[in-house]
């Protein structure tokens, strides 16, 4: 087996995602990138919100996977909407079906192909799917971005739960990277209170310098990407597989 790590980034064209592939290529992964626009390392140009897509997606990744005796292999995935903005029922319809299609199914159906690919490789391997605190908490205007992490969440506790079972070298997380100043943030802060009641909160800890640095969350949940859920603890947090963790989790 050689030495070389293969890490596979979906949403790296920007923000968290962006940060991730820098920090990745300066450990000296390979470094293989999908997103809509333009992204670095080997990229494939893909919409995660168009289920068609999927197919073409797992495909390649399990090529990029099965070409090299890989020491590890990881898939982060990052990519995800907010928009629309809006109660449920009161939002454009074709937009909301994306947040879910994006949000919630793309995830579930890669993480599946990744731990079959990964399975096939014989490899350790780590699952990281990108998660928020609004699994867990209720924002008025966010109905298919809340009930999206909170799929993903449980669909994390599951696999990884799995995996134990299977005693596999398969690691499957799910990682909140908090309030962080990206694109995403600067969207939620124009929405007015009718849309989205909680805006006020948002501007507060915008003006207030709350917002994490991209560069450095994302440095961060790279770091804990390289990790095994093998019940070890790693910077305060105890790393089981399946586990729902926070970038607040980490000392």
């Amino acid at each position: 087996m050689s030495d070389q790590h293969l890490t596979i980034i979906t949403g790296a064209s920007s923000g968290i995602g962006a940060a991730m592939a820098v920090a990745a290529a300066d450990a000296g992964h390979t470094v293989a990138t999908v997103s809509r626009r333009p992204g670095p390392g080997t990229h494939l140009a893909a919409d995660l919100a168009e289920p068609d897509a999927w197919s073409t997606v797992g495909d390649w990744a399990d090529e990029l996977i099965a070409s090299s005796d890989w020491a590890r292999v990881t898939l982060i995935h990052n990519a995800g909407t907010l928009d629309p903005i809006g109660f449920a029922g009161e939002v454009d319809h074709a937009a909301y079906q994306t947040n879910v299609l994006l949000n919630s199914a793309s995830a579930q159906v890669l993480g599946d192909r990744f731990v079959a690919s990964a399975a096939r490789a014989g490899c350790p391997a780590m699952l990281m799917i990108i998660s928020s605190g609004a699994g867990k908490n209720p924002y008025p205007g966010w109905s298919s971005y809340c009930a999206g992490k909170a799929a993903t969440d449980m669909w994390c506790r599951t696999a990884g739960l799995e995996q134990t079972m299977r005693e596999s070298a398969i690691s499957v997380l799910s990682m909140a990277p908090g309030v962080v100043a990206t694109d995403m943030q600067a969207m939620i802060r124009d929405q007015d209170e009718t849309a989205f009641p909680n805006v006020a909160r948002f501007h507060e800890m915008h003006e207030g310098g709350q917002l994490g640095d991209p560069a450095e969350v994302g440095t961060a949940i790279f770091a804990l990407a390289q990790q095994t859920c093998d019940g070890t603890t790693y910077r305060g947090a105890t790393l089981t597989n399946g586990a729902i963790l926070d970038i607040r989790d980490l000392d």
